[in-house]
């Protein structure tokens, strides 16, 4: 789902970070500050106290959505489901789940504690509200602090939505879950309510924009899309657990892979491997016994009229944890490394033999007939 991921700071174990969208969001919203909602509703003041507010309103922005994700994250640790740490981007926050929650009232409780949290943090806020203005604080503060209050009430509603994966559909879902006791069902009906909600924001967004209101459309449309984008690849990605969660990697891989002697020249390796099997990373095996790797970011370093010079064992590099696995390593565990590290192909090795080779190809081959042959 992210880009480039800038960690920030942790919290009770849980890293909190942004993606770059997130940065977007906060400028968006700084000035729709500054030159729309406080000028509108809070007149008298002057340019540079409208700009202020306004960072206070980001960064207030800022604070409830990590409160939203952490008291998702503090229930889901309670159930013991992992998560890996809490990311701001271009549309809110999330808690970064690796697996599916374990029953229906996990799931429950969990998704309904972002929308009770934000809805507290409202309450609280509109409180500390009331007592400033008992107490004469000053009109930009109080300014602020209202839009806050707003701003929790309306991320606790918008949430409550009942489409999946927001909140509210997480809440579905497990509903659902828990009647019919099927969570594949139950995803395929929150997750197709969730694209519709989806279109329906697109429709929104685009009348909206024929109407004249181009900001508010852009942001009706923007999330019309994420939503109906989230909900198709929620449902692909659980299928995808479904089906490859516990196989071991050794049912894949391919047991005869091309290796490369080490006294190969860099020419031959050009012309008869790279050109011949156009994969960009190869084994380098002498005897059964693993070497090492060669890829083209090496033979690009060596100068082309250098190739018939140099024999391969000169450009091999030592395989690292990023290209190789075990045979029992997790299907599941194998396509996150290959996300992580763009590898498409991975060494198998065992006790630094080679026993073969996965590529990313042939496990989504087999994803591709599972779900066919088992789908309900």
């Amino acid at each position: 789902m992210f880009g480039k991921k800038i960690p920030l700071f942790s919290l009770m174990g849980f890293k909190v970070g942004i993606d770059l969208t997130w940065l977007i969001l906060a400028v968006l919203i700084t000035w729709s500050l500054a030159k729309g909602l406080f000028p509108n509703y809070f007149d008298g003041y002057s340019n540079a106290t409208y700009w202020w507010m306004s960072v206070a309103g980001a960064l207030g922005l800022f604070v409830s959505i990590v409160f939203h994700e952490f008291c998702h994250s503090l229930v889901a640790r309670r159930f013991g489901m992992p998560i890996k740490g809490i990311t701001l981007f271009l549309f809110g926050g999330v808690a970064e789940m690796n697996e599916e929650p374990q029953s229906p009232k996990a799931e429950f409780l969990m998704a309904l504690m972002g929308p009770v949290s934000s809805a507290a943090l409202g309450g609280l806020l509109a409180l500390i509200v009331f007592a400033g203005r008992r107490v004469d604080w000053s009109g930009p503060i109080t300014g602020v602090l209202t839009y806050l209050v707003w701003l929790n009430l309306i991320l606790a509603g918008f949430n409550l939505l009942p489409a999946f994966p927001l909140d509210g559909g997480r809440v579905l879902r497990s509903i659902l879950w828990k009647i019919k006791g099927n969570l594949r069902w139950a995803t395929r009906i929150a997750s197709g309510l969730g694209s519709g909600i989806g279109l329906f924001f697109i429709i929104i967004g685009i009348m909206t924009f024929i109407m004249g209101g181009f900001i508010g459309g852009m942001w009706y449309f923007l999330i019309g899309m994420f939503i109906r984008w989230a909900s198709q690849m929620s449902y692909k990605q659980l299928m995808m657990r479904k089906a490859l969660g516990g196989e071991p990697i050794g049912r894949f891989m391919k047991t005869d892979p091309v290796t490369i002697p080490s006294s190969t020249s860099v020419k031959q390796l050009v012309n008869d491997y790279f050109y011949r099997f156009h994969y960009k990373m190869f084994p380098v095996a002498d005897n059964g016994d693993l070497i090492g790797c060669v890829d083209t970011k090496q033979v690009k370093e060596l100068p082309k009229d250098e190739w018939a010079d140099h024999t391969v064992s000169e450009v091999t590099q030592p395989c690292s944890v990023t290209n190789t696995i075990t045979p029992e390593t997790d299907a599941m565990k194998v396509l996150s490394q290959m996300n992580k590290t763009g590898n498409s192909r991975l060494l198998v090795t065992e006790q630094n033999k080679l026993v073969g080779i996965v590529t990313l190809k042939d496990m989504l081959k087999f994803l591709s007939m599972k779900i066919d042959l088992e789908q309900e």
